[in-house]
């Protein structure tokens, strides 16, 4: 399926598969933003949508939009049409509900973001801000002309903000906690990052660090290649009992990470925790080697073991990335206890258009009081900060 509307000067494409559109050029525009992510890729959003992951029958109808000038493609966006609000890590379900009791409809709505990966990073692609304006006209077209309550951006980067804004999109921080490296001079190893932190917090993970080798366990990191279809296997095994133990379902499938090793497979580091022999744990980062970061994406275990996830998911990514000379790491959405790990908070931001006047307005003084809220808070959390003074 293709929609198009035009002018003398370009044209904007709908598009139903991501398979329609052309790869390199798609990576091309991607390559040339600030603040590019593995996960805007198009071989990313293709495996979710062709491993049945992110798609119409899970709530998620691809309509990607294209900016064609000349016959190439000059700007883009992942788009969805949205029937629920899973996945998003942008929390609206109280607009939804509000929606409802005044008898109006909030989905589908449209969505501009990747699925279930709450990184920031560039979302409207493009080379200029015209055309990042074009986009986000784009979607409020398509909002209205089907009838759609809003449209929607999430974790976008300094100049998406600014196109939104522009447009007199609303805007809304949330808080994420990621770990920097130490600059000019890198951490030498974790415990030089040790020696950095307060008393308190370093003797806590040491102490944590120590519960989990006490217990037995001990770990393997797998890079790339290395990552095998039997520790992929066990890596899902894992993830899989982990979201049924909190009575969920995965979003991903396991056809989707079996394209990832396809098709981009220095993207990952798999951390497997053993004991006894048997693989008990497995946490999942995936690796951008360019731009020398990491993001802690995906954590399941077969057994429960005291503070295992936190040696898994933190302590253990953190001296890869001192060991690897990287840059950041990303611990993901939410999550306070991050900051005793070393993790600081960041401000992440969204945009959004409704076509309701009124609900535009009452969620605008909404956001509004929600930001001051947001600025204060993140005030708090700095003050409380895991590094010594200086």
């Amino acid at each position: 399926m293709r929609r198009e509307t035009g002018s003398n000067d370009y044209v904007i494409q709908v598009y139903a598969d991501p398979a329609d559109i052309d790869a390199t050029q798609w990576n091309d525009l991607l390559e040339a933003q600030p603040s590019a992510t593995p996960f805007m890729r198009l071989e990313y959003l293709r495996a979710l949508h062709d491993s049945g992951s992110a798609t119409a029958e899970t709530g998620w109808t691809p309509q990607f939009l294209g900016l064609v000038e000349a016959g190439r493609l000059v700007a883009a966006c992942p788009l969805y049409l949205k029937t629920h609000s899973y996945g998003e890590y942008v929390f609206d379900w109280a607009w939804a509900d509000a929606y409802q009791r005044h008898g109006l409809h909030y989905y589908p709505k449209l969505l501009a973001a990747v699925p279930f990966t709450p990184v920031p990073g560039a979302r409207l692609l493009a080379r200029t801000p015209q055309h990042r304006r074009v986009l986000l006209a784009a979607m409020q077209q398509l909002a209205r002309d089907a009838g759609h309550s809003s449209a929607h951006l999430l974790f976008m980067d300094d100049a998406d903000q600014a196109a939104a804004r522009q447009s007199g999109w609303l805007m809304r921080s949330t808080v994420q906690f990621h770990w920097h490296n130490r600059e000019p001079e890198a951490y030498r190893d974790f415990a030089d990052f040790l020696a950095g932190l307060q008393r308190d917090k370093r003797k806590k993970i040491q102490q944590e660090r120590r519960r989990v080798a006490d217990a037995g366990v001990s770990f393997t990191e797998l890079q790339g290649e290395a990552i095998d279809g039997a520790a992929w296997d066990h890596f899902y095994r894992c993830y899989r009992h982990t979201y049924r133990a909190h009575h969920s379902t995965p979003y991903l499938t396991r056809d989707f990470f079996a394209r990832m090793a396809d098709v981009m497979p220095d993207h990952w580091l798999l951390i497997v925790a053993m004991r006894a022999g048997q693989r008990i744990a497995a946490s999942l980062i995936a690796l951008d080697p360019e731009r020398r970061t990491a993001y802690g994406r995906y954590w399941g275990a077969l057994e429960a073991v005291d503070c295992l996830h936190f040696d898994a998911c933190y302590y253990r990514p953190l001296a890869w990335c001192i060991a690897h000379g990287y840059r950041r790491f990303e611990g993901g959405a939410q999550g306070e206890h991050k900051m005793a790990r070393g993790l600081m908070p960041v401000p992440t931001s969204s945009a959004h258009w409704l076509a309701h006047p009124q609900f535009a307005a009452a969620i605008g003084e909404y956001l509004q009081s929600e930001g001051e809220g947001m600025a204060r808070y993140l005030d708090e959390l700095e003050a409380h900060a895991p590094y010594k003074h200086g």
